[in-house]
């Protein structure tokens, strides 16, 4: 499903991927750890072209992601294009990035509307049924300030499942979040992982990536140092930066 090959990013002088590659099959569950400024998060932006990588490729369901090849030359693709590939790629973000001025039922309908040409009709029914899988069928008419954190965060995964999208991105979606509200957000990520959903999550619940993840992916200084199955990589890893890491996080 996914397919991360030698990627690099720069910004400036700084170097945050140094050639990072990575597989993810179908129905896959990879949880990202890593300290901050490792590149995890320039990492799964990157997969959804919200970041143009300086060499390498990235290639989602069999296509590659934000260029087209000719030849031995990749071209960027338009931007309509892109879009339209971003609607197979759902990307739940930190701080929930939900519309204010929307109802929940409205932010959830939106994009099916817009940048599928769904029928409003359908699209309605998608998200009802979609905000009551997250919990939230009592409060399709609220405001998006009216909710907490986690309510907020749950409405976001389902707007990413209304695109019905090939894979879900999710970085780091439960840092912003009281920690007493963690666990109902962790909740419904764990049903879709148990649903076969295709999951990239970046994340510092350890707990969550050993209960999840079918690959663990131990990330530092722009590199994927470790990768492999939670029992190996988390109870067992061969990278000393991956064992200092974890007793700090354990």
């Amino acid at each position: 499903m996914v397919a991360v090959r030698a990627v690099r990013k720069s910004y400036g002088s700084l170097e945050v991927l140094r050639g990072v590659d990575l597989t993810v099959r179908a129905g896959e569950v990879a949880v990202v750890l890593g300290p901050s400024g490792s590149g995890k998060s320039t990492l799964l932006r990157s997969i959804n072209h919200l970041e143009k990588v300086d060499s390498g490729w990235i290639s989602v369901d069999g296509s590659l992601v934000g260029y087209r090849r000719s030849g031995d030359k990749l071209y960027e693709l338009r931007e309509r294009e892109i879009l339209r590939q971003r609607t197979k790629i759902g990307f739940v973000f930190q701080n929930f990035n939900l519309f204010p001025h929307l109802t929940v039922l409205e932010n959830v309908v939106e994009a099916p509307v817009s940048a599928l040409r769904r029928p409003r009709k359908a699209a309605v029914e998608t998200a009802e049924r979609l905000l009551a899988r997250v919990g939230l069928a009592d409060k399709t008419a609220a405001y998006p300030k009216q909710l907490s954190g986690g309510q907020q965060q749950r409405v976001a995964i389902a707007r990413a499942l209304a695109l019905e999208p090939k894979l879900l991105l999710f970085d780091e979606p439960t840092s912003a979040l009281d920690p007493e509200l963690v666990g109902e957000v962790l909740d419904v990520i764990k049903a879709l992982a148990h649903q076969g959903t295709t999951m990239i999550v970046v994340t510092h619940e350890v707990g969550f990536a050993r209960e999840v993840a079918d690959t663990v992916v131990f990330m530092d200084g722009g590199r994927i140092v470790e990768q492999g199955p939670p029992g190996e990589v988390l109870d067992n890893p061969r990278h000393e930066r991956t064992r200092t890491f974890l007793s700090k996080v354990l």
